[in-house]
């Protein structure tokens, strides 16, 4: 039977030492020029001597004029080559795979950008207070947008990455032109969900044929964004029995956007229980995704609880997103036996009575765990240790000043 220990030998032939993922975080540890710098090789480096079968990037943006937030690092071109390529070797030099996360946040872009009109499939705005309206994308930019997601992908394995994954989960570009609710065209793009699903396809399709058969494409898909009319699990499955006929090398399994976050751990007690949030709508397509490894990230925290969604085949890969940030080297700890469950860190507001007449309390908790834990991130990559005794308040100043006051905004990226 299988186990946390076994290699995964995935459809390009690439090999994963074991089944344990670093998944996904979004850093903002970009410099002004939106290239990785030192902060990252050390965060990496970090995560590099953590025992982890695969590394993915966070956030890694395909237009400049297009962030998701502050700090995103952006490949448009070779312009910042030199510094990818460091920032690849990072992991490589201890052997452990490292895909980019390629993202468009459509109209999720950076709210700090004055002036700036997002775009996404459809003039629908996010349903948050104050958010922008994005301007409907023509034809012309929607093949644009895909030509960039392909042109980045091969300036990452010129720069000596293993893969990339295609961000297609939590509300950004990809998942708005799957969800009814913000893709309402009637046009090639939309109207129904085979349209809707054409522009995932698409940027899959352009960068399988773009890059070697050696190098990986995955994607992290949403099982439903939580919403009513929005993007289901029914029609999630229909994706990934799409994904089967593409070449895809990893489905890893998410849900929920940033006005429903289920990814973040806004789950019913019943489901944080068991740990995997995701993991029942995973074993629902083991037979529509044929021979594509499944990853299932949010809310894993016991090694009994990795080991046995393994074991049992529900999931091939099992996904680390938060503790990461807080032990670096959570795979290690995991694999070896040095302890049964990863710790998990919870920060919550206080004056809990007086905010709560103002504030969602929830959200704000929310805002401020996601803080928290960037900032482990960023004393990491100054070359520190998490400090597990963080406050709120040096949190919440860290944040203002990182992201100014529209960081009472939903907090992007983990």
């Amino acid at each position: 039977m299988t186990s946390l220990h076994d290699p995964l030998t995935l459809r390009c032939g690439q090999v994963l030492p074991n089944r344990i993922m670093k998944a996904a975080l979004s850093e903002g540890l970009s410099d002004k020029q939106n290239s990785p710098d030192k902060r990252l090789e050390r965060l990496y480096t970090s995560w590099s001597q953590g025992g982890y079968g695969l590394i993915v990037t966070g956030n890694v943006m395909v237009d400049r004029t297009q962030l998701g937030e502050p700090g995103n690092v952006v490949i448009e071109d070779e312009r910042n080559l030199d510094a990818l390529s460091r920032w690849a070797k990072s992991t490589k030099d201890a052997g452990v795979p490292i895909w980019v996360q390629l993202n468009h946040p459509g109209r999720q872009s950076n709210p700090l950008a004055l002036g700036h009109t997002p775009v996404a499939p459809s003039p629908v705005a996010l349903n948050f207070p104050g958010a922008a309206t994005p301007r409907e994308l023509t034809p012309a930019e929607i093949e644009d947008i895909i030509e960039r997601f392909a042109s980045a992908a091969v300036v990452c394995e010129t720069a000596g990455f293993d893969g990339v994954q295609i961000h297609g989960a939590h509300g950004y570009l990809v998942a708005q032109f799957l969800s009814p609710l913000s893709n309402q065209r009637n046009d090639e793009w939309g109207g129904d969900p085979e349209r809707r699903m054409r522009f995932l396809l698409e940027v899959v399709r352009r960068i399988r044929a773009r890059v070697s058969p050696g190098f990986a494409v995955g994607i992290k898909l949403n099982s439903a964004d939580f919403q009513r009319g929005g993007f289901t699990e029914d029609e999630s499955r229909s994706v990934v029995a799409a994904l089967a006929h593409e070449g895809i090398d990893l489905i890893e399994v998410s849900g929920g956007s940033y006005e429903q976050p289920a990814m973040m751990g806004k789950a019913a007690d019943s489901t944080r229980a068991r740990e995997a949030y995701f993991l029942e709508y995973a074993r629902t397509v083991r037979s529509l995704a044929g021979d594509i490894p499944l990853a299932v990230t949010g809310g894993f925290r016991s090694r009994a609880a990795m080991h046995d969604a393994v074991q049992a085949g529900e999931c091939d890969v099992i996904g680390l997103g938060r503790p990461t940030a807080t032990t670096p080297d959570a795979a290690d700890v995991i694999l070896a036996g040095r302890a049964e469950t990863l710790a998990s860190h919870q920060l919550r507001a206080g004056m809990r009575r007086v905010l709560g007449r103002f504030v969602d309390l929830k959200s704000l908790d929310g805002i401020l765990e996601l803080s928290w834990h960037a900032d482990q991130l960023h004393r990491v990559g100054a070359g520190l240790k998490p400090d597990l005794n963080r406050g709120r308040i040096a949190t919440m100043v860290a944040m203002l000043r990182r992201n100014g006051t529209t960081s009472f905004g939903r907090k992007r990226g983990l």
